[in-house]
């Protein structure tokens, strides 16, 4: 017998649909149900290698941690990792099959997919008493709906109640429910059970008559009305905003253990991949990560981090075009601290060989480390173990690049020149005891009296954090009208909303 399920979808992308998902998923754990995250289809440039070698979104792997089970690729069949505004590597069942364009995906390659992304979710229903899945964007896009499997397409073919968030945060939620019912077909129309209020500021009693009014108008109730909480945004699927400068990545609130606060630069590079590298950093008490876009924001930063990308090439012409090249050539000069992390370690080697990624051939990179640098058709997924600065160390490899070294210090896979540090290990922050022994260095070297924490564990802050998604659904949704849901599918009799999706 398939187990129980339910589809999180939304008004908009951001809409708080990943968190939502986790929020649920973490609530039914912690009531003994075995419980599984699933995502037909995701675009995201943050994404995580499963212990099996397979690539998926962070997000479905933040989810599978929210159940308490190991991620696998059947939780995410498809993955797409923007390279441009017009094209994306299309990773299937972990495995990159080729990069396409958005008309050749969506004009047939994508409604193909749907017999695979079926028999996934069919085999975690077999497996698991509940599969919460996650939509993406909103299940209103009509101009793609024929070849959807990922929204409605996928809760038509699997028989999945669909539970609709907004985010009222930015105004204009009422307008979105409604709308998004009445622009489905009445066969899609069936399948969504209500709605989710998100991120909701105030007193919910001045809420509730437009909830009733909505009741009256589509016929569907409002299961919960979660309040706004900072910091819960973990593992975001989309890349951050290209307008982000100055943006500050949200950081414990504890003050620092020394006497200063150490000071993070993130260079905020196109096609910015797995920037949650730098969440761990965030979360040490005293230090303070942003993003930044010129040469002169690095001049106060006591450590630059150049992030992964998935345009290595196109990522140095940006710094170059900036500035921002010339400014850490000039750090690397100085003694002053520098970290490359995958594309990142690759743009400050000598020499950079593409003809896979960019297509663009022999490129000279920053010339800082002493490696070269050749893409490979094939894709390195691997979860490597080690040991650096003393103290043991975990993280995982996504790229085409392969690193050939030619002199420096070993660190992890990579090299170490002085103060600038590189390698291909997404991850390796997250382990404690590194971390603090890469910070003590680099405090050292800027001159900083910053002392780490000894005791912050990233992985119990972010057990912390997916109990509190948990603890906003137990205590602001309707759980047991939830569980209905998830057990019995969407109720019967729901009234069709005019006019219904164009013909």
């Amino acid at each position: 017998m398939s187990g129980g399920g339910l589809l999180v979808a939304g008004t908009t992308s951001d809409a708080g649909k990943s968190v939502v998902t986790a929020g649920i998923c973490r609530w039914l754990v912690r009531q003994g149900v075995k419980v599984a995250p699933f995502k037909a289809q995701n675009m995201s440039l943050n994404s995580f290698v499963t212990r099996e070698g397979a690539e998926i979104g962070r997000a479905q792997a933040m989810q599978a941690q929210a159940c308490r089970i190991e991620p696998t690729a059947l939780m995410n069949p498809v993955l797409l990792k923007p390279g441009s505004d017009r094209t994306s590597q299309v990773v299937l069942m972990g495995r990159p099959v080729g990069e396409m364009s958005a008309r050749g995906y969506h004009g047939g390659r994508q409604e193909a997919l749907l017999g695979t992304v079926l028999d996934c979710l069919a085999e975690l229903r077999g497996t698991y008493d509940a599969v919460i899945c996650e939509g993406a964007g909103s299940p209103a896009e009509i101009n793609l709906r024929r070849t959807d499997i990922v929204n409605m397409g996928i809760a038509r073919n699997a028989r999945l109640p669909v539970l609709v968030v907004g985010d009222i945060d930015r105004g204009g939620v009422f307008a979105s429910f409604f709308g998004t019912v009445a622009l489905l077909s009445p066969e899609d129309q069936a399948f969504v059970a209500g709605f989710l209020v998100n991120k909701f500021r105030g007193d919910v009693s001045l809420l509730e008559p437009g909830l009733e009014m909505l009741l009256g108008l589509t016929g569907r109730r409002t299961y919960g009305v979660l309040p706004f909480r900072h910091g819960l945004g973990i593992d975001e699927e989309d890349g951050l905003r290209i307008s982000l400068r100055g943006t500050v990545r949200e950081s414990n609130t504890a003050p620092p253990v020394g006497e200063d606060v150490l000071r993070v630069a993130v260079c905020a590079i196109p096609l910015m991949s797995n920037f949650t590298d730098v969440d761990a950093l965030a979360a040490e008490p005293g230090v303070v990560v942003r993003f930044v876009d010129r040469p002169e924001e690095l001049a106060d930063a006591d450590l630059v981090v150049i992030p992964g990308t998935r345009g290595t090439v196109k990522a140095l012409e940006w710094l170059r075009e900036r500035g921002l090249a010339d400014a850490l050539v000039r750090r690397a000069a100085e003694q002053r601290p520098t970290l490359g992390i995958c594309g990142g370690f690759q743009i400050l080697g000598e020499h950079i060989d593409d003809e896979v990624e960019s297509r663009q051939g022999p490129v000279d990179g920053l010339g800082v480390l002493p490696l070269r640098v050749r893409f490979a058709r094939e894709k390195t997924l691997t979860r490597p173990v080690g040991v650096a600065l003393g103290e043991p160390v975990e993280g995982y490899e996504i790229h085409h690049g392969i690193a050939q070294l030619t002199g420096g210090e070993a660190f992890l896979d990579g090299c170490r020149v002085g103060q600038t540090w590189g390698t291909h290990w997404h991850g390796s922050l997250e382990s404690d005891g590194f971390r603090r022994a890469f910070l003590r260095e680099v405090a050292a070297a800027a001159g900083r009296r910053f002392v780490p924490a000894p005791d912050t564990s990233f992985a119990a802050l972010r057990e912390e954090q997916l109990d509190r998604l948990g603890d906003l659904i137990e205590q602001h949704a309707d759980t047991d009208a939830l569980w209905r849901l998830i057990e019995s599918g969407a109720p019967q009799g729901l009234p069709f909303i005019p006019p219904g999706a164009p013909a």
